[in-house]
């Protein structure tokens, strides 16, 4: 028993670590599960994944289960979220995207299987089909009348940075050939429903359309958009590779501090909510002019940083920029309140 609060204490003491705090895979804060196998520490959600690779991956509860002490004193202690960074995320593509908490669970998967299940980015030069000069394969596309999934093929080509995609009748040619420049993909499984639902956004006429489609094909047009960046930018960073900006309608309710925003300003319901805490808990907020918003006409930033996540806003005008930026410190400079931290956690607890 003496051994079991033992090595118990010594694994909240490794999980508090500041590389360690937060899930390997995701990055959700206090994760309370471990991989033993790996030696390292996991969110709940991750954890489910991790189970499915027993080959590779053994859970344990940090809390409840039972744990052999030379697994603690020797093995976990001697590894842990950095060490297990430093080998399979050593060589990931600057273009590749890296699952935050709130994403669906398909990206999530997807990341923790190239980690540890293919090994992806743990060589250097190794080929990857993403990264492959000419994409292509069938998908199921949301027909724009009916609504229907019909099955098309699609060919993402870095040649002529286009993505075109295929009728029945592929000798006829594309039925549209969309440039990378105007293209966006989004992971929309809610939207969609179904768990793999990825949203393709491009411009045509002054209008958008969207086509509704896999996390290969999301990291193939990441790739494909990142060469034609660096060619039409040469001088551009690997930094300046933005997610797409979307408009929304925000509310800040100063007294709860949630700051909410919606699709329109008329919908009864948030999409989402931000809590505003006190500087003294990690928030903050500062004006910016953000990288990699070329071709965005809101040129006046935002930053509000959380211990969780740092949040990017764009506003139309200098005046409506200055305005959120003073209405945010002056919630961020009161001291949080009993019920905040409740507020607090319920919205954590959300994502």
């Amino acid at each position: 028993m003496a051994n079991r609060e033992k090595n118990k204490k010594t694994l909240l003491e490794l999980v508090k670590l500041p590389e360690n705090s937060r899930c390997a895979d995701c990055g959700a804060a206090d994760p309370d599960w471990a991989s033993c196998t790996l030696g390292i520490f996991v969110c709940v959600n991750c954890s489910g994944t991790h189970r499915n690779l027993p080959s590779i991956s053994r859970i344990k509860s940090i809390r409840l289960d039972f744990w052999d002490d030379d697994l603690v004193q020797k093995f976990m202690k001697a590894n842990g979220n950095r060490s297990a960074k430093n080998i399979y995320e050593k060589f990931v593509p600057v273009f590749y995207y890296h699952p935050h908490p709130y994403d669906c669970e398909v990206l999530k998967e997807q990341w923790i299987r190239a980690k540890y299940e293919r090994e992806e980015f743990t060589e250097e030069k190794r080929e990857r089909p993403y990264t492959a000069g000419v994409y292509e394969g069938r998908l199921w596309k949301k027909g724009k009348d009916n609504g229907q999934f019909l099955e098309r093929k699609f060919v993402l080509s870095v040649q002529d940075f286009t993505l075109k995609y295929y009728k029945e009748d592929e000798s006829k040619g594309p039925k549209a050939t969309i440039s990378v420049k105007d293209l966006n993909a989004t992971f929309q499984p809610e939207k969609i429903g179904h768990a793999h639902g990825l949203q393709i956004t491009y411009s045509v006429d002054d209008h958008t359309r969207n086509l509704f489609e896999i996390v290969n094909w999301f990291n193939a047009i990441r790739a494909i958009r990142h060469t034609y960046l660096k060619t039409a930018f040469p001088t551009a960073s690997d930094g300046d590779q933005r997610e797409p900006f979307k408009k929304r309608w925000f509310i800040l309710d100063s007294l709860d501090r949630k700051l909410l925003y919606f699709k329109t300003q008329l919908d009864a319901i948030e999409l989402g909510v931000v809590f505003i805490g006190s500087e003294n808990h990690g928030y903050s907020v500062r004006e910016c002019v953000p990288k990699g918003t070329r071709g965005n006409k809101w040129k006046c930033g935002l930053i509000v940083e959380t211990p969780d996540r740092q949040f990017v806003f764009m506003c139309e005008q200098e005046r409506d920029q200055r305005e959120w930026v003073e209405a945010l410190k002056t919630v961020i400079s009161k001291p949080m309140m009993p019920q905040d931290y409740t507020t607090e956690a319920n919205i954590r607890r959300r994502r």
